[in-house]
């Protein structure tokens, strides 16, 4: 048990070390377009399906006030709308404007020549990928349950 302990803790080490690189790389490439790193992520969240704030804060790992201001600034620049969440009537959902959704376009195109010639120089395949996120989603979904009281 105890290899387990410190394979996961060294797991978290790396994650934390390719966060940061890819934060970093993020905020260059999101400066180009105009954008920030954090912007381009709350953008990223909302892409896929409308969340509300909370929502979007627990995916990201960040505090719900911080991602607040990051929908209310993309809000003010017309990036994002709220609209009524049916299950919640006072916790709106965010979701892309038709220009959010052309500037998340931009950014991921941006990025795209960037980590296609990281991703070839790793040596690493669309497999090997697809485990390494099968496994940290099981780790998040595992970490969610221990929280719970």
């Amino acid at each position: 048990m105890h290899q387990l302990i410190d394979d996961y803790r060294l797991l978290m080490a790396d994650v934390y070390e390719v966060a940061g690189a890819s934060r970093r790389t993020s905020e260059d490439l999101a400066s180009a377009v105009g954008q920030t790193a954090a912007r381009w992520h709350v953008l990223s969240v909302v892409s896929e399906e409308s969340l509300s704030v909370a929502a979007s804060a627990r995916r990201l790992g960040l505090a719900r006030q911080s991602v607040q201001r990051v929908v209310n600034d993309l809000r003010a620049d017309g990036l994002v709308h709220l609209q009524p969440d049916p299950a919640d009537r006072r916790a709106p959902l965010v979701a892309l404007t038709e220009r959010g959704g052309a500037v998340f376009a931009e950014l991921q195109n941006a990025s795209e020549m960037d980590r296609a010639r990281m991703l070839e120089a790793s040596g690493l395949s669309a497999s090997d990928l697809q485990q390494a996120r099968s496994a940290l989603r099981t780790l998040a979904v595992a970490l969610r349950g221990a929280a719970s009281p």
